[in-house]
C-alpha cells in the first residue's frame, strides 16, 4: 500500500509540474547574430535599419546590443572568421510604417534589396496587402522589411 501511495504522489506530482511548465509564457529574449567586423555590422544596424543601441554587460569590445522590441534584444557578436551563405528563408524581418520611406535610406546608402522572388530593386506585395522586401547585411544574414500593422 505505501508503494502505491508513492507512485501516486509522484505521478500527482510530475502531472502538477507538466501542467505548471506547460502554462508558463514563453518571450522571445534576444537573437544573436555572429558576424566578422562589429563595427561594420553595428553601424549597419544602427544606420541603415535604424535600430537603437542598448547597454550591454560584457564590455568586452565584442558585443552590440540592440532593442528590438518590448524586453527584446538583437545581440551583434563579433568573432566570425568567414561570411557564410543563408537561405532567404532565414531572416529577421523588422516593420516599419512605409516600405518606400525605407527604400529611400537604401537607396542613399547604396543597399540593393529585391522582392520575394529576387528581382532587384522591387517590392513584394503580399496578398494580404503588406509591402516586402528583402536584402543582406554585411555578413550576408537576410533582413526583410515590411509594412505590417501587426
Amino acid at each position: 500500500m505505501k508503494k502505491i501511495s508513492a507512485i501516486l504522489c509522484l505521478t500527482v506530482a510530475s502531472f502538477s509540474a507538466q501542467k505548471m511548465f506547460s502554462q508558463q509564457k514563453v518571450v522571445l529574449n534576444h537573437i544573436a547574430v555572429y558576424v566578422i567586423d562589429l563595427k561594420i555590422s553595428t553601424a549597419f544596424y544602427k544606420d541603415i535599419i535604424g535600430l537603437d543601441t542598448i547597454p550591454e554587460p560584457f564590455h568586452d569590445g565584442r558585443h552590440t546590443w540592440f532593442g528590438v522590441g518590448v524586453k527584446s534584444h538583437l545581440h551583434i557578436i563579433s568573432g566570425a572568421t568567414a561570411k557564410t551563405e543563408h537561405d532567404k528563408n532565414t531572416h529577421l524581418c523588422f516593420s516599419v510604417p512605409s516600405v518606400p520611406e525605407f527604400i529611400k535610406g537604401l537607396v542613399k546608402n547604396k543597399v540593393e534589396y529585391e522582392n520575394w522572388a529576387g528581382e532587384k530593386m522591387t517590392v513584394t506585395n503580399r496578398v494580404d496587402g503588406v509591402k516586402q522586401i528583402y536584402f543582406k547585411d554585411p555578413d550576408g544574414y537576410w533582413i526583410e522589411i515590411n509594412d505590417a500593422k501587426e
